[in-house]
């Protein structure tokens, strides 16, 4: 168990905050500064909040003695990522009048609002909840967003699997009131006895909880990055249980070998989703209950299971289910990618999924994105998801709407957008980084889609271009843009300097290896062009760059 006399100073704010209110209502009526409270900062993450600032114009801000340019980051809690066309368009009415106007699709299948000012948070919120959207957990020490298989053309029990995500989801909210009494009315009267959170108690965990759920053969979602990971056994075409592991996570520290990436290790087999809810609870439980709660670096339920032993792990989980887990059963990945295009499913339905680089929904001269997105959402004849690649499915359409929906995908050039991206681009994942996020220390989604654009001219040069080589790019080692899960990774060090990974293979199941420290472009095309060069001189029958790779590095040690 933890040591209650060394925590973290986040756990003691967390502790005394009145059920995650600490002082909020205090903050946001301060208009003297465009910042909350030190103690709120933390506080608000759990709302699904960030508190950033403009780092393009922190400099000139400083000249004319002006504070920074503080506002605001607010993220949906979307279970499986999906919203009707109703509320894709009240989303980009939202956009328009309280943020930057970008829409920003996340990797844990789900929408961010950048540059929201304080005077514009509340009114924010009360208007996605007249949409019935809310921001609870979205961040914050307790679970994330749930993420599944995005495309219900995957399989006929998508739904069945979507819904348990949403299931998960909502056994994992915690159960204060402050979102509603903070954010829609004030003078809410609240029930305190209702509060008692078993599950959190009022520690909540002692760092973020990201759970994923995957339909084989596509692990779309890159399932085994997730601190909790259920994999749906289909047999028969009837779901018969799930796979359950746990301990995924990517983010690291700079210079500090005690933090790493991992993968998901299998706990074992249950047979009904009664117990994989059981199961899902009592792993958080023990990860509340033995988690590192004094160094918040190490603090995720990877340094947990690995300071505990997996066995251990194990029998703990056990212990509080009830039940043994089962062996785990065999299922297969075939692919990690999004399906490009018209797909149809076991009901008739059509789904088109658009390329949308880096999930950054926006018009820009030559390209409509947004307007032409909003456009199709005015027929009310689709349904939007997202997926874990930052990509967007114009879902459940009829086939006897397909040929309009087509139409205008065609006249504000998504569907030439799409068929159009080589496959590097369209395997591309970048985080927000610069100019928002306070941990970068370099670009990522402002840069990788330029860096690309020089990398293809390599990638033909080889012969390589429609290579479903994966590439992703993150501004700090906090993993967020998933890059030590990928072929080619790359994590910012400083401004236009990189490490460079290669070696994971194709389908999420093994991570990649540092190759070059500190790099810039020149550097970075240099190294590329000579991997590339020897890749299709050497590899072997049917090799993805990703396994030769990792074979190469074992050949240079």
């Amino acid at each position: 168990m933890n040591n209650k006399d060394n925590l973290s100073p986040v756990e003691r704010i967390k502790t005394g905050s009145n059920g995650l209110r600490g002082t909020l209502k205090e903050s946001l009526s301060d208009d003297f500064t465009g910042a909350i409270r030190e103690d709120d900062q933390t506080l608000i993450k759990f709302h699904g909040m960030y508190q950033q600032d403009d780092r393009d114009r922190r400099e000139e801000r400083v000249a004319k003695k002006l504070e920074w340019l503080y506002s605001y980051m607010i993220r949906l809690r979307l279970p499986g990522g999906f919203l009707t066309s109703e509320q894709w368009i009240g989303l980009n009415e939202v956009a328009k009048e309280h943020s930057t106007g970008t829409i920003k699709i996340t990797t844990r299948q789900t929408i961010q609002l950048h540059g929201i000012l304080k005077s514009h948070l509340r009114p924010t919120i009360q208007e996605f909840n007249l949409q019935h959207l809310d921001s609870i957990a979205a961040c914050g020490d307790v679970n994330r967003n749930v993420t599944c298989t995005s495309n219900p053309s995957e399989s006929p029990l998508h739904q069945e699997v979507y819904e348990l995500a949403g299931k998960i989801s909502e056994m994992c909210l915690p159960k204060t009131k402050a979102y509603y009494d903070i954010w829609i009315d004030d003078e809410l009267l609240i029930d305190r006895k209702a509060e008692e959170d078993p599950l959190y108690q009022d520690r909540y965990l002692p760092r973020k909880l990201k759970i994923g759920i995957a339909i084989p053969p596509n692990n779309d979602v890159d399932v085994f990055i997730n601190d909790i990971a259920l994999i749906a056994i289909i047999e028969n075409n009837k779901v018969i249980g799930y796979n359950i592991a746990a301990g995924g996570g990517l983010g690291a520290t700079h210079g500090n070998e005690a933090t790493y990436p991992r993968l998901a290790s299998l706990l074992g087999f249950v047979d009904t989703e009664e117990k994989a809810l059981k199961a899902v609870y009592e792993i958080i439980t023990v990860q509340r209950d033995f988690g590192n709660r004094s160094d918040r670096k190490l603090s995720r339920l990877k340094y947990t299971i690995d300071k505990l032993g997996i066995d251990s792990y194990r029998k703990e989980v056990e212990k509080r289910t009830g039940f043994a887990f089962e062996a785990a059963k065999e299922f297969k990945f075939e692919q990690r990618k999004d399906r490009y295009g018209w797909v149809q499913n076991h009901e008739g339905k059509w789904f088109y999924t658009v390329f949308v680089e880096h999930g950054r929904v926006l018009d820009i001269e030559e390209y409509p994105l947004k307007s032409g997105l909003l456009k199709i959402a005015e027929t009310g004849k689709v349904n939007f998801r997202f997926t874990c690649n930052q990509n967007l499915l114009l879902a459940d359409i009829q086939e006897e709407d397909k040929e309009h929906i087509e139409s205008l995908l065609k006249a504000f050039g998504i569907s030439d957008a799409t068929d159009n991206a080589s496959a590097l681009r369209k395997n591309s994942v970048a985080c927000v980084a610069l100019n928002t996020c306070s941990l970068a220390l370099a670009e990522a989604q402002r840069y990788l889609p330029s860096l690309v654009t020089k990398i293809e001219p390599v990638l033909e040069k080889y012969g390589l271009l429609q290579d479903d080589i994966t590439i992703r790019m993150t501004g700090c080692p906090n993993g967020c843009g998933r890059s030590p899960n990928a072929e080619i990774g790359f994590v910012g060090t400083a401004y236009g300097k990189y490490n460079l990974h290669i070696g994971g293979d194709r389908l999420g199941l093994r991570l990649n290896t540092k190759f070059k420290e500190n790099i810039g472009e020149s550097e970075i095309l240099a190294t590329l062009d000579e991997l590339f060069g020897i890749y299709v001189k050497e590899k072997e029958t049917e090799e993805t760059f990703g396994d030769f790779s990792y074979r190469y590095l074992q050949t240079i040690k």
